[in-house]
């Protein structure tokens, strides 16, 4: 794999065993960590992460003493239609030896007692775009077991992480909506009756090839906003960019503390 070379070459042989993907708005963690910087567009068969808050680039470093890799950018199923456009990003990851991977999102909230600018654990997801990034592939590797695809214990570290900081994190549902379009009040309506607790346009398909790499997963979302037709807010991607700082310094705290306490692989 000619990407994972190229990080290889950049960042060293050491192995990595904890990778982070990022969401819209939260960028700043990438600036955290001690350590090179890659560009997508300089790793062959990465996507091409051309939304706007996202920041592309692949960070390996030093995070709370541990080497961590962090993807600041994800390619979305919208952009293109691939379900699987993370899957070389991802599979450099494994390649790494990254074996634990948390994800960040921005999303909207179904509860009021989630409100923007808050954080929300996620404990399952709802597939409500009908996609799956394994179409296609020819193995029987493809048949994942998506039971417990949210690690139990990684969440129960970032819930006792979250306590320790003060930290409300309570855990939901998280419904993966293909977009651009933000959803409409009936497919909220919809979507509140399948049992969701926030919507977002990402992270699931990523959760779904990362189970087929073995890896084991944890999410959190920061809510931006509150889902059609619960506020009078306009819902507009700039609004989403303006809004995930706010959840950001928490999301910032809440992690740190996880990888200080986070058990070695």
């Amino acid at each position: 794999m000619e990407a994972l070379e190229v990080v290889r070459d950049r960042a060293g042989p050491e192995p990595i065993g904890i990778g982070l993907i990022l969401g819209s708005g939260l960028g700043r963690l990438a600036d955290a960590v001690d350590g090179p910087a890659i560009d997508y567009a300089d790793l062959p068969g990465f996507p091409h992460a051309g939304v706007s808050g996202h920041n592309p680039r692949l960070v390996i470093g030093r995070f709370e003493g541990r080497r961590i890799a962090v993807l600041g950018g994800r390619a979305h199923y919208y952009e293109r239609g691939e379900a699987g456009v993370m899957r070389p990003a991802l599979e450099t990851l494994a390649g790494l030896g990254v074996r634990t991977l948390f994800l960040t999102n921005a999303a909207g909230s179904f509860r009021p007692d989630i409100p923007p600018g808050e954080l929300m654990l996620i404990s399952d997801h709802i597939n409500f775009s009908g996609r799956n990034p394994l179409i296609g592939e020819p193995t029987d590797a493809r048949f994942v077991n998506m039971v417990d695809a949210y690690d139990p214990g990684l969440r129960a570290e970032l819930a006792a992480a979250a306590a320790a900081e003060g930290v409300a994190l309570p855990e939901g549902v998280y419904a993966w909506y293909s977009g651009p379009s933000f959803e409409t009040p009936a497919e909220i309506r919809a979507l509140r009756i399948l049992g969701a607790d926030a919507v977002g346009m990402s992270t699931a398909p990523e959760v779904i090839l990362a189970r087929f790499l073995g890896i084991r997963c944890a999410a959190i979302s920061t809510i931006t906003n509150m889902v059609a037709g619960m506020s009078d807010e306009a819902i507009s991607h700039e609004h989403t960019k303006a809004m995930a700082p706010l959840g950001a310094a928490k999301l910032e705290r809440v992690l740190r503390r996880c990888l200080r306490n986070l058990a070695p692989a």
